[in-house]
């Protein structure tokens, strides 16, 4: 059997009302791409339903998690190009063909929603602050962290397995881990339809919370300095702020200024020790690939 050039990965978790006619719309209009279905421990028929519809099943025994569906997914794939949609309906099989037209030249194609496309006001400004976030993290104008709709590269994705959490939250690690690994990025603008049934699992102050600290994970990983500098920066000018009122003041360096000074030193040669370490671990395991 020839190996498909495509596959798409729809991690799912109880949608039986929607995954049937997702795949056989995918199979009407792209024949020949490979259709996974990661059943993420169901307590429906949706493991059944997509089954009949044609495309490959992979149970999990209980609920993992939507990250954790989409791994099992990257590993089970036979295409060199992945895509990965939710299972709910929200996203228009017939984008798929617009992802897809960036490649070979770009390493990762996301579909970018509008602003006015989110669930709710808070969920858009959450958005748009980690968005901002995220850009100043990976140097790149970053127009949808949280998208589960996009296409990448079977070897890149594979190459960043390890980092991808059990959770939601995987499309920020994805997208930060590559541009972090200097591949490239492109967005698309695309409509999503609103949920059939049901409402969203994404909760906004726990899954804000842990995007929040996957961005600076990601960050400390990468390029530990955009993270180690501007604390260490905050500090030295928290120190020399605090210095002037005192001089002023009482024409005296007080002891707290010097903590704050010496506070901002140890953390920028912190940073700079992370840099190194960064460095190195990146070169090791480039010299691995060409063993």
């Amino acid at each position: 059997m020839p190996k498909p050039e495509v596959s798409i990965i729809i991690p799912a978790f109880n949608e039986g009302d929607s995954i049937g006619e997702i795949i056989k719309e995918i199979f009407r209009l792209y024949p020949e791409f490979e259709i996974i279905v990661i059943n993420d421990g169901s307590t429906d028929n949706t493991g059944e339903i997509a089954k009949e519809a044609g495309a490959v099943v992979y149970n999990h025994p209980y609920n993992i998690g939507n990250g954790a569906a989409v791994k099992s997914g990257i590993r089970i794939a036979s295409g060199e190009i992945l895509v990965f949609m939710d299972g709910d309906g929200q996203h228009n099989p017939e984008d798929i063909e617009r992802l897809l037209e960036g490649f070979p030249d770009y390493d990762m194609v996301v579909g970018a929603r509008s602003r006015g496309q989110h669930a709710s006001w808070h969920r858009a400004l959450g958005n748009r602050i980690y968005n901002r976030f995220a850009s100043y993290v990976a140097k790149f104008p970053i127009q949808d962290l949280t998208s589960g709709f996009r296409a990448i590269k079977s070897e890149l994705a594979q190459s960043l397995l390890y980092l991808l959490p059990n959770t939601y939250s995987y499309p920020t690690t994805l997208t930060l881990g590559v541009l972090r690994n200097g591949r490239s990025m492109k967005y698309v603008p695309i409509e999503v339809k609103v949920r059939k049934k049901g409402e969203s699992k994404v909760k906004l102050f726990r899954d804000g919370v842990r995007f929040f600290m996957i961005i600076t994970k990601i960050c400390a990983l990468y390029s530990p300095l955009r993270i180690f500098l501007p604390v260490s920066f905050f500090f030295f000018l928290l120190g020399l702020c605090y210095y002037l009122y005192t001089y002023f003041s009482w024409g005296r360096f007080t002891n707290m200024s010097a903590l704050l000074f010496t506070t901002s030193i140890i953390i920028f040669m912190m940073g700079l020790i992370s840099e190194q370490i960064c460095q190195m671990r990146f070169e090791r395991s480039e010299g691995d690939r060409f063993i």
